[in-house]
C-alpha cells in the first residue's frame, strides 16, 4: 500500500477506537462526510469491509479488528515520539493523564502535584479517580498507581509511598451489643461496608495475612460505595465495618469515633507505585511529575 495512505489507516483506527464517525471526525479536526468518504476509500483499496454502520453506532468487522489490533499500537508509539520530539524544550510540556483511587489521589499525589505545578506552567495534569484494574495503554493514560505487587512486569515501576497497612474499623455505636471478630471469617455475621470494584463487576474481597495464612474474605452488607471516602463515612455513622488504610483511620481511631478489630491480622504490604509503559522515549513532563512522587525514605515527611 502506497505511503501516503498512512493518513487513512491512521483515520480508520480513529474511528474504530471511537465507535463512531462523529467523535472520530471531530478529534481528526475533519467533516464526517470527508471521514466517511476515506474510509470507504480504504475499504474499496483493501477489498473487504473494514466497519459495520447502522444508524446508531458503528462496530468493526472481523477484518477490521484485526487491522485496529495489528495498528493502534504502533500508531500510539508514533505519536508518543513525535510528542516527546515536539516537548524538547526548555521547559516541559504536555498533558500527563493519570488513574488512581481516590485516596492515592488525596494522600500520594495531590500533595506533592500541588507544590509542583505552579514551578511548571506548561505542564497540565489530569487526575482520573479509577478502582478498576485500568489497561493504561488501551485507556491512553501516560502513568497509574497500584500497590507495587500487582503491577505487570513489562511496565516500569517507581516507588511513591511507603509500605501500606490497612485496618478493619467499626463505630462503638455499631460494636454495642456484637461480638468481636476473633479471626476473619467472622466478619462473615458481621455488617462489613464493601468497596465495588468495576474491572469485575463485584465487590473487593478483604484481604488478611498472619503468618504463613493468607486469608481474602467476601464480606456482606447493606451498602457498597466506590469510593473510600464514602465508605469511611457511612462506618463512622454506625452503619458496618470497614477495611480502611490505617492512616486514613487513625485520627477517628485516636479519638475514639473508631475502634480497631483484627489487627493481628493486617500486616504491612508493599506501597504504593507509580507505573508507565516501557518506551525508549520518556515525556518530559512524566520524567518531571515522576521524580517529583517518587518515594525517597530519608527525606519523606
Amino acid at each position: 500500500m502506497a505511503r501516503e495512505n498512512l493518513n487513512d489507516l491512521a483515520a480508520f483506527v480513529t474511528v474504530a477506537r471511537e465507535r463512531s464517525f462523529t467523535r472520530a471526525a471531530a478529534q481528526l479536526g475533519v467533516s464526517q462526510s470527508a471521514l466517511s468518504q476515506t474510509i470507504r476509500l480504504l475499504e474499496a483499496r483493501m477489498g473487504v469491509r473494514l466497519l459495520t454502520r447502522t444508524t446508531r453506532s458503528v462496530s468493526s468487522t472481523a477484518a477490521g479488528e484485526r487491522l485496529f489490533q495489528s495498528l493502534a499500537p504502533h500508531l500510539d508509539e508514533i505519536d508518543a515520539e513525535l510528542q516527546a520530539i515536539s516537548d524538547m524544550r526548555d521547559k516541559p510540556s504536555g498533558t500527563i493523564r493519570i488513574t488512581a483511587a481516590d485516596y492515592t489521589i488525596d494522600s500520594l499525589l495531590w500533595p506533592r502535584l500541588n507544590s509542583l505545578l505552579p514551578q511548571y506552567p506548561d505542564i497540565k495534569v489530569e487526575l482520573v479517580v479509577d478502582y478498576g484494574l485500568t489497561d493504561i495503554v488501551a485507556e491512553r493514560f501516560d502513568a497509574g498507581v497500584r500497590m507495587g505487587d500487582q503491577i505487570a512486569k513489562d511496565m516500569i515501576s517507581v516507588p511513591i509511598g511507603p509500605a501500606v497497612r490497612f485496618a478493619v474499623v467499626g463505630a462503638p455505636s455499631y460494636m454495642r451489643d456484637r461480638d468481636v471478630p476473633i479471626i476473619p471469617q467472622d466478619l462473615l455475621r458481621h455488617n462489613c461496608v464493601n468497596l465495588r470494584l468495576p474491572t469485575y463487576g463485584s465487590h473487593y474481597a478483604w484481604e488478611f495475612e498472619k503468618g504463613d495464612q493468607e486469608l481474602k474474605v467476601r464480606v456482606d452488607g447493606q451498602l457498597a460505595f466506590n469510593s473510600v471516602h464514602n465508605i469511611l463515612a457511612a462506618s463512622l455513622a454506625g452503619h458496618g465495618l470497614a477495611f480502611l488504610p490505617e492512616d486514613m483511620a487513625m485520627p477517628y481511631l485516636a479519638d475514639g469515633r473508631f475502634v480497631r478489630l483484627l489487627e493481628d491480622w493486617c500486616p504491612p504490604w508493599e506501597g504504593y507505585h507509580l507505573y508507565y509503559p516501557s518506551r525508549r522515549q520518556t515525556l518530559p513532563a512524566l520524567r518531571v511529575i515522576v521524580d517529583a512522587l517518587r518515594y525517597r525514605p530519608s527525606t519523606a515527611p
